[in-house]
């Protein structure tokens, strides 16, 4: 049952919901499966944040320093110039 739909009562102001009608039908698709997928969309946008967040604490910065201030290598290929 673990991803069986489970329902949840939705109380938008008018407006929202409004809005949330026109777009839906404009992409072709349930109010219902507008909301979810919109609910996936930010769920997945928090989700990649605290990867990066966790990602960040795991950083060693010395070593990116040493490593982007020595000498030697290839100088940068068209397009990839810092700006």
């Amino acid at each position: 049952m673990k991803n069986s739909p489970a329902n949840y009562a939705l109380r938008l102001p008018r407006s929202l919901k409004t809005e949330v009608e026109r777009l839906a039908a404009q992409d072709g698709v349930s109010v219902n499966q507008f909301i979810a997928t919109a609910v996936a969309e930010k769920i997945s946008a928090m989700k990649t944040s605290e990867f990066f967040v966790e990602r960040k604490a795991q950083a060693d910065f010395a070593a990116f320093n040493r490593i982007m201030s020595r000498s030697g290598g290839e100088p940068p290929r068209p397009g990839d110039e810092s700006i």
